[in-house]
């Protein structure tokens, strides 16, 4: 661990609280920087990718599914965990055929983010998918959705309205939204 930052907390310990088919946990005692300790319970996470798909009218495909944690319904970009040791980038286009049955002649990668830092150590790897191709969708057996095509800057102003929640499904739609404006007349 680097600890050449201004702000670095030292891991003295570790107990394991739980071990999930999807995420760990553990509670860490560490050193502050004024020499304290303190505990810090974290989320073990594999990671995942989020992909948004947009084809030549700006349509942007999107899943509807309910989950189970809010106990809502969403609308998100197509998204999934990242076996342990998976490329993101063939994550990507696994999450996309299952999800939606597209597959992408162009997949643009806008790096990682973080959608919880403070507690879990989740990387989320979000793509832009273009140049699509329709096939046949195969969700997880566990897995009930339904895909709809938006307008994208139709879930823009969906977003600024608060009528999308999801933070991964935010950052996928206006990271595209100003690739394309960018990079397509």
């Amino acid at each position: 661990m680097n600890n050449n930052y201004e702000f670095y907390e030292k891991p003295l310990d570790t107990a394991r609280l739980l071990e999930g088919k999807i995420v760990n946990v553990r509670r860490d005692t560490v050193e502050l920087i004024n020499g304290k300790t303190a505990f810090r319970e974290v989320v073990e996470h594999p990671g995942g990718v989020v992909i948004l798909a947009v084809d030549d009218k700006r349509r942007a495909y999107m899943v509807r599914q309910y989950r189970y944690p809010i106990c809502k319904e969403l609308l998100e970009v197509p998204a999934g965990k990242l076996e342990r040791g998976e490329a993101p980038l063939d994550g990507a286009i696994r999450e996309l055929k299952e999800e939606t049955g597209l597959t992408a002649g162009k997949l643009i990668y806008f790096g990682g983010t973080y959608p919880s830092p403070g507690f879990c150590d989740e990387q989320l790897h979000i793509y832009l998918a273009l140049e699509l191709s329709q096939g046949e969708a195969c969700p997880d057996e566990d897995e009930f959705l339904r895909v709809e095509a938006i307008d994208l800057d139709e879930l823009a102003e969906m977003a600024l309205r608060g009528e999308l929640p999801d933070g991964k499904t935010i950052n996928a739609i206006f990271m595209a939204r100003e690739y394309l404006r960018k990079n397509q007349a």
